[in-house]
């Protein structure tokens, strides 16, 4: 038993509830220690939607080993659902939904309150991912990932070269051009107005999410069906030969992950006020990716970190501390046309040094462990 189980056993039983309330409270007050529109604060927003778009694959690829490369392509029809139904986009459209504001209620095209978008591009999502899993029933490993990254492809290019499609009176998507002017979600409760130079609604908005995702995350992983994605992870055939049925259980992975990556792309829809087909790129889906890795595959809590942590590099660190320590030496180049070579070297570095993630599932750490299989990993875990 290493150090850290043994002072994990030493420890007092509520010590778990009382720090995930200190936790809890932290996080509900960290918007008031900084100003309404900090860019730290802008960083932490966008990095609870990641959260969210993370713990999403997480389900996906750690939960139910189904490498999917194409996870973009869920974020694309959760901010396309705000650029359809909470715009002026299908202008030829009268259609409003309670609790608008005046600007929205009187004005053209289609206008669904937040609550609703979230609703609605989580059914349109969770069908697309039955949809985009289906071809994948009979393949593995890198099969899976090869179609799933065709799939993020197609959706991609859809969005590119969508205002060729007519429907409705209108185009598909606008293209590069983008779907601007998308509502701003009324006041909740509890919650002010959203706007732009007040990030903190956005960020409580965001935190909410996180939390009702988390709760959703850890019940699914205690459940029965949390046990067969485990079982199909670990081994497929001998999942198959305990009974576990393979079709129904693969495609509630692929429903239920993408219809967290759906309510995240509602979220950043919104709070970046346009959809942009430029948004949707193949590398979007391995920044995803990468947080899950960094964190550990299968961890909840480690892609939490994961997130947050690839999220500040990306959002806050490189543009914003890295470019001014470059311009203050004269280096003569920004670190923010290398991001993603930062991204590959942190990612190698966790490899070689921890390749379990930095909070690693207890079940996928053993494994890790010279000599431990995956039944003896099992066993350890059972009589612990």
């Amino acid at each position: 038993m290493s150090r850290l189980d043994q002072l994990r056993n030493s420890l007092p039983p509520w010590w778990n509830r009382a720090t995930a309330g200190v936790v809890i409270a932290f996080a509900i007050i960290f918007p008031l220690l900084f100003g309404q529109s900090s860019s730290f604060l802008d960083a932490t927003t966008t990095a609870l939607a990641y959260v969210v778009m993370a713990l999403g694959l997480n389900i996906v690829v750690g939960f139910a080993g189904l490498l999917d490369l194409g996870y973009v392509a869920f974020f694309a029809f959760g901010a396309y659902t705000v650029g359809w139904f909470a715009s002026s986009f299908y202008f030829k459209a009268h259609v409003h939904s309670f609790w608008l504001s005046a600007v929205a209620a009187h004005g053209p095209g289609i206008h669904l309150n937040f609550i609703l978008l979230v609703i609605v591009a989580m059914v349109i999502c969770a069908i697309a991912g039955v949809l985009i899993g289906l071809p994948t029933l009979r393949l593995r490993g890198d099969y899976i990932a090869i179609v799933t990254l065709g799939f993020g492809e197609i959706i991609r290019v859809f969005a590119t070269n969508g205002d060729g499609i007519h429907i409705f009176g209108g185009t598909l998507t606008a293209g590069r051009q983008g779907i601007p002017v998308v509502d701003q979600p009324r006041p909740l409760p509890f919650i002010d107005s959203f706007n732009s130079l007040n990030l903190r609604p956005w960020y409580w908005t965001a935190l909410v999410m996180v939390f009702i995702v988390l709760f959703c995350n850890v019940r699914l992983r205690d459940s029965r069906l949390g046990r067969a994605w485990i079982a199909i992870r670990e081994d497929e055939v001998a999942a198959a030969s305990m009974g576990v049925p393979l079709v129904r259980t693969k495609l509630l992975a692929y429903a239920t992950g993408a219809a967290f990556g759906g309510m995240a792309g509602v979220f950043l829809g919104s709070y970046l006020t346009t959809v942009n087909s430029d948004q949707f790129q193949f590398g979007f889906s391995i920044f995803v990716l990468a947080m899950i890795i960094l964190g550990g595959l299968g961890s909840i809590w480690g892609v939490v970190v994961g997130a947050m942590l690839l999220s500040y590099i990306n959002k806050y660190f490189i543009p914003d501390v890295f470019d001014k320590v470059a311009n203050s030496l004269h280096l003569g180049f920004q670190p923010s046309d290398l991001s993603f070579g930062i991204f590959g070297f942190l990612l190698v570095i966790i490899m070689l040094l921890r390749p379990e993630g930095l909070l690693p599932e207890r079940r996928r750490q053993m494994e890790l462990k010279e000599g431990v299989g995956a039944d003896e990993a099992l066993a350890l875990e059972v009589s612990a």
